[in-house]
Order: C-alpha cells, then sequence, then structure tokens
C-alpha cells in the first residue's frame, strides 16, 4: 500500500517536472529597430562611412529546435497522464476520490499600450497663460549712474524720437499680481497692479519726492464660459513685439483704461479686440475757466467748458506657421485702431465760444515674423499708417498745427521699422530701425513736420558663460520743415545727423543670450553732430555748442515675471 507520503512526493514530482519545463523554454528576443537614417535637408557635408553593423540577433527559434520543443512537450504530456493514472490508484486504495484534474486555458495576455498622453502643445494651447495660485512678484528695472566727460549729469542726447537705450534714466517697474482657480465656474483670474518709478530716485537729489505712476491696474479672466476666451477690464500696458535696442513699439503700444478680450481660435490663430478712454492734458480736451458761484456765493468756482474725452479702439489678428519641429516659424500680425472725440466748445476770450468739431482718426499697420526657435533669433518686419486723430498718438494732442476748421483731418503719419536678432556660439548681432514721416493738419511746411530715421547695430561675444562684450554703432538723421538759407543762398528744410559709438563690456550672470538678464554692464559712448543737428537745439543748449559727446555710464538691467513683458 502507498502511504499519504508517496502521494506527497509524486504531486512534488510532478510540480518540479511542469516548472523544469516552463524554465526550458528559451524566450524569443525581439529584433532591435534599425538605426534612424540620417535627414538630408540638415545635413551640410558629406558624413563619414560608419563602422559596420553588428550582425542582427537571431528573430527566433530555428527548425530543428521547434521540432525538439514539440517532442519534448509531448514527453511531458505522457509523463503527466502517467503521473494521474498513478494517483488515481492510489486515491482508490486509500478509499478516496481520485483528485481531480483542472485545466486552466490561459489567456495570452499582450503588454497593455501606455494611457495616452495629450500633446504637450495641446495641454500648452489648453492651459491659461502663466495663470498659478496665490501671490506673485515680477519687475522691470534700470539703473544707471552716469555723466559726461566733464561731469554734467546724464541726458537723453538721441537726435530722433527713438535712439539708444544706453542714456536713458533711471526706470522701474514694480508688479504685485494675485492669480487663482475658481474651482465652481473652472476659471482663472489675474488682478495685476504695476507701480511704476522714474528719475530722479532718492540717492540722486535726496528728496522724498517719487515720479510714479500706476501702468497696470486690471483684472483678466480666462476659461469663464469659453475655455479660449480671456476678458480684461481696467487700466493697462497694451502692446506688441519692441525693438529692444531703441526701447520702441513699432507697431502696437497703447496705454489704456478700458478693457478687452483674446480669442484663441485652433491653436496658433488670436484675435484680440479692445476699446478704451483717455484724456490727454491738453486744452485741445479739456478747458476749465473761473466762474462766480451760484447764489451770490463768495468767491469762484472753475466750471469746465471743454471737457471731452478720445475713445480707442484697436483689433489685432495674429497666428503662427510653425516650419518643421525645431521651433522654427512665420508670424504674420494685421493690426488696426480707430480714434474718436466729440464735438465742443471752448472758450476764447470772456463769454465767447468756439465751436471744436468732432474728431477721428485711424491706423492700420501689419508685422511680419520669422523666428527659429533658437536663442531668441528672429527678424521683425512692421509697417504703420496713422490719419487725423490718430497721428498725434494717444497722449500727443494737436496744438495750433491744425486745419483751417480747426480740426485734425489731413495729418498723417508713415512708419517702417526692420529689428532683429541672431546668436550662434559665443557671438551674437542685434539690430534696430525705423524711418517715420509726419505731416500735422496744417497746409503749410512747419517746424512739427518731420521726417526722421534711426539704425543701430549692436554686435556681441561672450567671454565664458557669464562675460562679454558689445559694441554699437549707431546713425540719426532728421529733417524739419522749417526752411533755413543755405551756403548757396537758396532755401531748404533743417537736416540734422549724428553718429553714435559705444563700448560696452557687461557680466551676465544668467548666462549667454541677448535678451538673458540680469545684466550688469560699463558702457562708453561717442556722438558726433553736424551744424544741422546743433540747429535743432536752443541757444546755450550743450547740445547746441558741442560738436562731440563723451558719455560714461554704469548700469544695471533686469526683467522678471512681469505681466508687462509675457508676449502672447
Amino acid at each position: 500500500m502507498t502511504s499519504s507520503r508517496q502521494i506527497h512526493l509524486v504531486g512534488l514530482g510532478r510540480g518540479a517536472l511542469l516548472l523544469a519545463c516552463w524554465l526550458g523554454v528559451p524566450s524569443l528576443a525581439a529584433a532591435a529597430p534599425a538605426p534612424d537614417a540620417p535627414d538630408p535637408t540638415t545635413a551640410t557635408e558629406p558624413a563619414p562611412e560608419p563602422d559596420p553593423p553588428p550582425p542582427p540577433p537571431a528573430s527566433g527559434p530555428s527548425e530543428e529546435e521547434v521540432e525538439a520543443l514539440k517532442d519534448r512537450v509531448e514527453t511531458l504530456e505522457q509523463q503527466i497522464e502517467a503521473l494521474t493514472e498513478s494517483q488515481a490508484e492510489v486515491a482508490k486504495e486509500l478509499g478516496k476520490e481520485p483528485p481531480k484534474v483542472i485545466v486552466r486555458e490561459v489567456e495570452s495576455k499582450e503588454e497593455a499600450p501606455p494611457p495616452k498622453v495629450a500633446n504637450p502643445e495641446e495641454l500648452e494651447f489648453n492651459r491659461p497663460p502663466d495663470y498659478a495660485d496665490g501671490f506673485h512678484f515680477g519687475s522691470y528695472g534700470r539703473v544707471m549712474a552716469a555723466g559726461d566727460h566733464r561731469g554734467r549729469a546724464v541726458r537723453d542726447g538721441d537726435l530722433v524720437a527713438f535712439g539708444s537705450r544706453l542714456d536713458e534714466s533711471a526706470y522701474a517697474e514694480l508688479e504685485l499680481r494675485r492669480e487663482d482657480y475658481w474651482e465652481a465656474t473652472d476659471s482663472y483670474t489675474r488682478i495685476v497692479a504695476t507701480l511704476a518709478i522714474g528719475h530722479p530716485v532718492f540717492h540722486y537729489n535726496g528728496q522724498f519726492d517719487l515720479s510714479a505712476g500706476m501702468r497696470n491696474l486690471y483684472i483678466e479672466e480666462s476659461g469663464l464660459g469659453l475655455e479660449k476666451l480671456r476678458v480684461w477690464v481696467g487700466s493697462r500696458m497694451y502692446r506688441g513685439d519692441d525693438i529692444y535696442l531703441m526701447n520702441f513699439w513699432p507697431l502696437d503700444n497703447l496705454n489704456t483704461l478700458g478693457g478687452g478680450l483674446v480669442y484663441t481660435f485652433l491653436k496658433d490663430l488670436t484675435v484680440k479686440l479692445h476699446t478704451g478712454v483717455n484724456q490727454p492734458d491738453s486744452p485741445f480736451f479739456y478747458q476749465a475757466v473761473p466762474r462766480p458761484r451760484p447764489l451770490d456765493q463768495f468767491g469762484e468756482a472753475d466750471v469746465a467748458i471743454l471737457d471731452r474725452q478720445k475713445i480707442i479702439s484697436s483689433a489685432k489678428v495674429s497666428n503662427i506657421f510653425w516650419l518643421g519641429n525645431k521651433g522654427a516659424g512665420i508670424k504674420p500680425v494685421v493690426y488696426g485702431e480707430m480714434h474718436y472725440t466729440n464735438e465742443g466748445q471752448r472758450e476764447t476770450t470772456p463769454r465767447e465760444f468756439q465751436d471744436l468739431p468732432t474728431e477721428t482718426g485711424f491706423v492700420v499697420g501689419s508685422q511680419l515674423g520669422l523666428f527659429t526657435g533658437k536663442r531668441s533669433t528672429h527678424l521683425n518686419l512692421v509697417f504703420r499708417y496713422a490719419a487725423g486723430l490718430a497721428a498725434f498718438g494717444e497722449f500727443n494732442a494737436p496744438a495750433q498745427t491744425l486745419a483751417p476748421n480747426r480740426g485734425t483731418k489731413g495729418a498723417r503719419e508713415i512708419l517702417g521699422a526692420v529689428s532683429g536678432n541672431y546668436e550662434v556660439g559665443p557671438f551674437g548681432v542685434m539690430l534696430g530701425s525705423y524711418m517715420r514721416s509726419f505731416r500735422n493738419a496744417n497746409p503749410g511746411l512747419d517746424y512739427d513736420d518731420l521726417a526722421e530715421g534711426a539704425a543701430i547695430v549692436r554686435p556681441t561675444v561672450w567671454l565664458g558663460k557669464f562675460a562679454g562684450l558689445s559694441l554699437e554703432a549707431g546713425y540719426q538723421g532728421q529733417r524739419r520743415g522749417v526752411p533755413v538759407e543755405q551756403d548757396d543762398g537758396s532755401l531748404a528744410p533743417v537736416f540734422g545727423q549724428m553718429g553714435r559709438f559705444a563700448v560696452i563690456p557687461f557680466l551676465s550672470p544668467g548666462g549667454r543670450g541677448n535678451f538673458t538678464r540680469p545684466h550688469i554692464w560699463f558702457a562708453y559712448m561717442l556722438s558726433l553732430r553736424d551744424a544741422g543737428a546743433r540747429r535743432l537745439y536752443p541757444e546755450h543748449d550743450i547740445f547746441a555748442i558741442r560738436k562731440v559727446d563723451h558719455f560714461f555710464g554704469l548700469t544695471a538691467e533686469w526683467w522678471f515675471g512681469s505681466t508687462s513683458y509675457f508676449r502672447d
């Protein structure tokens, strides 16, 4: 009679046999993928011949191995059947039911595919731009200690409206914002307050007077009702791409009190609409005169005879056409503005009034941007045309240079600009240039009628990762509508020219990059003015006297986390 111990050993023997069978089956190795072929469009020179590739791994067992495996499986099946019969006989002798052999069909389990991950571009597209819960701080700033070779205070020495930024005075923006996600409506809000502080600072003149302004004070929401819609209301700097070397926004640069919306179609087609109001400090918009107080009260009160605002509306459409998958693309922009102010009355002599007509104006413009996605390399081409009230800008107001009907009809401004940046290895070069023609509403030529232009180029070489040297060369020219007598006795408008050359060693804690900040630099700049340029300054002005100026300055500049410099 067989004991229970024998039955146990038989079961163990069967399990060991099955384990040995399982371990003896060789795994199938997947064939390794062939290496990618080089892209012929990116090759710049013939590639060297590669080493012979190693022999590919076997893709599976040979026919002989398969036949041997089949024979082994058949033998194992016979052994399992014999063991099963032996167990049945032993159980019968013990008076027990024979063990049941349960065969489970094992389903083949393919490796589950990884969970689908959204395209990173789609994630960026669906996420509201730059929102995060809590309080945040951002800032732009430049601080400069400078003077000329005779110890005079620093002064912007540019002949034209937009020249080199090297001699611009101290300026800083301190931004505090609050950003929240609202679960109840699945939306985001951002509240922004930006305080701007200008020169002079306390350590320059020892005075506690502050030259300050509120540059941003608005709320913006995103995703309320429509996921791709942003709406804002408040006081805001509202602008696009700048020319850094000139501190100049050639296409759109509004400071507005109003509201607007931004909507993104598809992935990169963006539409911006906005309307706001302002009232420049000018008698063209506001006039208060004294009048006796009512009901025989003592004294006088100022009464606003003229009180009209300017309404400015803007529309901007931009899109990005991507080139390949390396971050390069083309960005066309179409832009427009409408300016409007109502009619009004102005007092010319006591109790006599002059009617002022309704004023309108418009701006049309476009920009074509090209960029590579590598270290801020880009090129921007801009064209802008403004007419009527819009030709004077957002804050500038017509004075005596009006049309015969005392209006702004006939005024116009034409502007073209080219700017860019290129960087490769330790080298970089920046470019900024523009040409502008302005005519006021007066049919005749006068001092306010002008044509001007400037061009600046700044090559840079980095010395290691945190230091470098830049050189800057610039040309400026301006023609005014006032005729003056020439050397040959003829009359011609005044034309002035100026050249500026600078040497700028710098330190860059953030590493290489023309737009990496903070920067600390020392600058020496040489300015040369011709006789025409010196004629454009008042008598005894130092710029009217000197042909040559030397400027020395120590400057720090930074920017981080500021909505004023976010790019949509």
